[in-house]
């Protein structure tokens, strides 16, 4: 990859380590790629058949690889939500809300899937996002 961006890859700190092939966040230059952020805690444990709970945890090891990776909620491009659960979207639209400036928040799809890849997941959030940098900094040529 000669002359070009080199890829950076993160775990993220707090987090679990993936047991798959694969990090929690590539950053391309200003561009950071999320891998599924799954509820998860760093021991490994997950709370059964609880979705707030579950979405929660998602959205705190997302802030988790996102702070490592050099960026923030308020540097989100995109988010994409898979969800088990129609009827979980209320609690997943109030929580989600939460992680965000009123007004600010990323483009988003809401996907309803018939199963994730643990059996006792609810929900799984991927995304992009860009590196944080001060307000009215820019980037060196």
């Amino acid at each position: 990859m000669t002359g070009t961006t080199p890829l950076e890859f993160f775990p993220a700190e707090g987090t679990r380590i993936p047991s798959g092939a694969l990090s929690h966040a590539v950053r391309f230059g200003d561009l950071i790629m999320l891998s599924a952020t799954t509820p998860f805690t760093s021991d490994r444990d997950i709370v059964l058949n609880d979705f707030p709970a579950q979405m929660r945890q998602c959205m705190e090891n997302l802030r988790a690889v996102l702070t490592n990776a050099g960026s923030d909620f308020a540097h989100v491009l995109k988010l994409e939500v898979q969800m088990l659960h129609l009827s979980d979207f209320t609690d997943m639209n109030r929580i989600f809300a939460e992680y965000f400036e009123p007004g600010h928040y990323p483009a988003r799809a809401t996907v309803v899937v018939k199963a994730l890849v643990v059996p006792e997941f609810l929900v799984q959030i991927h995304g992009i996002a860009v590196v944080a940098r001060p307000a009215g900094t820019r980037d060196p040529a």
